[in-house]
């Protein structure tokens, strides 16, 4: 267990960079942390399936109580602390895991191609520093 809520993301990738710094925006309260897949913090926190190289491409997002969720379910119980207009999208959690992972898989497949990648990680600003673990 923890005592922050961690989203974990590929830390080179355009389209998760731009996830992160919307998050920023619209958490409000300040209740996330934040750690690249490919950080310190992810090897020691993860189980191994989600730090190995083909599986960058899941989000996870961990729970104060330990608990994980990944893909399209932690996308939206994300976005269900996160501040108006964002919130309204935990309504998607209405539709069915499968169809939900699927469309979320075709982005994380695409997503270099579509979005770039980095060739290193996005670092964050002083204000915002203490929000990212190491």
């Amino acid at each position: 267990m923890t005592d922050k809520e961690i989203v974990f993301f590929d830390g080179v990738c355009n389209l998760c960079n731009g996830s992160v710094q919307t998050i920023l925006k619209y958490d409000r309260k300040k209740r996330f942390h934040f750690a690249s897949l490919q950080s310190l913090t992810a090897r020691e926190l993860l189980p191994e399936k989600y730090t190995k190289e083909d599986e960058l491409g899941t989000i996870v997002f961990m729970q104060k109580n330990g608990s994980f969720k990944t893909k399209s379910t932690a996308v939206l119980n994300i976005a269900k602390y996160l501040s108006f207009p964002l919130n309204l999208t935990f309504v998607f959690i209405l539709v069915p895991v499968f169809i939900r992972n699927w469309v979320y898989d075709r982005v994380a497949k695409n997503r270099y191609k579509w979005f770039g990648k980095q060739d290193t990680c996005w670092l964050p600003t002083p204000e915002l520093k203490s929000r990212f673990l190491p």
